[in-house]
């Protein structure tokens, strides 16, 4: 089966291809080194586009096997598999979470894993097609990469699972056999137009501030954004001074670099639109990268890695919502596009107010003191 594909918007004008052709030069721009996403982008495609023309009977090292859902139930099969890693993205942002997926379950479209270390956000409306992925190793003398990718109707990644040597292998197969579709026929359509944002003048700016101020819980928030049609960082320079600050880009490598000297256990988020994927706990091992391409801010750990493309940050916030456990403060950092890259929290369980240490942290970022001082 050879699902069709569509050209992303903003890519030149293609005529349509033929999978034979795109999976010949998909193989090319792989073994040039550009990241799956990338070889997609470098054909014109969406990279679930790129996927999907990978299925069916052909000799090219990347194979992907169409599945269909329940996507709840397949999540749910998981447990038996033991170790994955669990990978969840954005344009800037890439955060890698090995774990046991556990406690998965959903209320309607909207779904949440709570494993000790799989802790994952997931808003189902937004998976739109699945595949089994296995792609040979260029080192014949290492196994192929084995993979389960989940793709929105544009063709963007919402989540991937990658086994590890601990994987129960034989496990995973039969999650695979339980949900494979070949008829699947999984199509891509092109990026909607982004929102348009209301004009700060007709957002009812003190209507904002009250509500913000009589929230009880940090999940509110996204209700009140909607109740006063408000986009995002708008609503943080309607309430700046007050409840938000600006802080300078670099704040982010800042904040990373003092939480691992302090071993302060800090509460990171990335989401893809279909999922938010949370690691909770200190991060030791932070690494900056430098190329030619990109600048990254990185951790290195056991368990968790995360990789932040620091030259796309075009704006970094710190934000105080106010709860029944006193104010919970996070760090957002934000690409030029407009989108949130990640969000940086105190470790804290419900019922506790945050850490002092983390307040403390914060304070300190760059720019902060100067803007909460002058406001």
């Amino acid at each position: 089966m050879n699902a069709a594909v569509t050209t992303l918007p903003s890519a030149p004008a293609h005529p349509p291809q033929a999978a034979p052709d795109i999976r010949e030069r998909f193989a090319a721009a792989r073994a040039a080194g550009k990241r799956a996403k990338d070889a997609a982008e470098s054909l014109g495609l969406s990279e679930g586009a790129a996927v999907a023309a990978h299925a069916g009977e052909h000799g090219h090292p990347f194979k992907a096997v169409p599945l269909q859902g329940s996507w709840l139930e397949l999540l749910q099969s998981l447990e038996a598999c033991g170790p994955l890693m669990a990978l969840t993205r954005n344009e800037g942002t890439v955060h890698e979470k090995t774990g046991v997926y556990t406690h998965v379950s959903a209320t309607g479209p909207v779904g949440i894993a709570l494993g000790e270390d799989i802790d994952l956000r997931l808003f189902f409306a937004q998976w739109h097609a699945g595949f089994a992925v296995t792609e040979l190793a260029n080192d014949p003398a290492k196994p192929p990469s084995r993979s389960l990718q989940f793709y929105n109707a544009q063709g963007r990644a919402v989540h991937k699972i990658f086994t590890r040597d601990a994987t129960d292998l034989a496990a995973f197969d039969a999650v695979v056999s339980r949900f494979v579709q070949p008829s699947a026929g999984y199509v891509f359509g092109p990026e909607p137009a982004p929102a348009a944002v209301l004009p700060d003048a007709d957002i009812d700016a003190q209507g904002l501030r009250e509500a913000w101020a009589a929230m009880q819980d940090t999940h509110e928030f996204f209700g009140l954004t909607k109740k006063f049609g408000v986009e995002r960082q708008q609503s943080f320079r309607l309430v700046e001074g007050q409840f938000a600050w600006r802080a300078a880009p670099q704040a982010v490598a800042r904040l990373l670099d003092e939480a691992a000297v302090d071993g302060l256990p800090i509460m990171v988020f990335v989401g893809s639109g279909g999922c938010i994927q949370i690691h909770t706990g200190p991060v030791r091992n932070i690494q900056p990268l430098d190329t030619p391409r990109a600048q990254w801010i990185n951790v290195l750990d056991e368990g968790f890695n995360l990789h932040l493309r620091t030259d796309m940050i075009a704006s970094v916030w710190v934000v105080e919502k106010p709860t029944a456990d006193g104010v919970v403060t996070s760090v957002e950092a934000f690409d030029h596009a407009g989108e949130l890259m990640a969000m940086f929290f105190g470790a804290r369980k419900p019922g506790k107010p945050e850490l002092q240490g983390w307040r403390d942290l914060v304070a300190r970022l760059p720019g902060v003191q100067e803007l909460a001082h002058a406001a």
